[in-house]
């Protein structure tokens, strides 16, 4: 682990493998994650790549200010720690949340960013009213308060009943996040909508998508790749956390896509 200074002051930390040689890869997380959500990509990939793997604000080992959040600050973030290990350009695969920061970057920092992986995302995630809500539940009632509907939306019904170590341990992650942190990024969430801007984005793209995600569903993961000039899309047999439904899966798409940089 790694600490660094956002551009307002706050501390971040993000984790950091394999060797500054190799091609920089930005791991991005899903909302009530953190960056050990990457762990079976990191220990495949870690040999050849130099990861960066951000614990998002609000998250993990990184501070949680309270207030709302915006997805250019979120995005801006990731950028600090690019600075901060003076990576000029990297690869970036974000999924959920991580996904939306993703596709800022890639809309707004273009020079940053060398191919694009955009996991169980949206240009617009679900709808203002449910991230007000959710941000008033769990800072009126705490994280437990959505830790089964969340576990619900991250893993497959065959998944509970065939892994539940790693959904307790995925529970136990959301609950130990930071309620104030939660609600903010959900702030970032509620307001995000960059459907007008994908056309922009030039990287070569590749989306991947969950058959039974609920959250952000095939046709979003469809409508996504439709709307970025050259992606391709991968639909994947698993729920939101797709990375963690399906690792092989995952990591074989994201390892070809980044391959074909070479």
């Amino acid at each position: 682990m790694i600490e660094f200074t956002a551009d307002d002051g706050v501390k971040l930390a993000a984790g950091v493998y394999g060797p500054r040689e190799g091609e920089a890869l930005l791991l991005l997380h899903s909302l009530g994650c953190d960056h050990h959500m990457w762990a079976p990509q990191i220990e495949a990939l870690a040999p050849t790549m130099h990861i960066l793997a951000l614990d998002t604000r609000g998250h993990g080992g990184s501070a949680a200010p309270h207030g709302d959040y915006t997805l250019e600050l979120l995005a801006r973030d990731a950028l600090a720690l690019l600075d901060a290990l003076g990576v000029a350009r990297a690869h970036v695969c974000g999924l959920s949340l991580g996904g939306v920061m993703a596709q800022f970057l890639a809309i707004h920092a273009p020079a940053r960013v060398g191919r694009l992986v955009l996991a169980n995302t949206a240009a617009r995630i679900g709808s203002a009213e449910a991230w007000r809500d959710r941000a008033a539940t769990v800072l009126e009632r705490g994280m437990a308060a959505i830790a089964d509907t969340t576990m619900a939306r991250f893993f497959s019904p065959g998944f509970h009943a065939a892994h539940p170590d790693m959904v307790a341990k995925f529970r136990a992650g959301l609950i130990a996040t930071d309620a104030h942190g939660y609600a903010a990024c959900s702030a970032a969430l509620r307001d995000a909508d960059q459907t007008a801007d994908l056309p922009r984005i030039a990287a070569p793209t590749l989306v991947i998508g969950g058959t039974t995600d609920p959250s952000t569903p095939p046709d979003q993961a469809s409508a996504l790749a439709a709307a970025i000039p050259g992606a391709r899309l991968s639909l994947l047999d698993c729920a939101h956390l797709s990375n963690i439904e399906q690792p092989d899966a995952f990591t074989a798409a994201l390892r070809f896509h980044l391959e074909g940089a070479k």
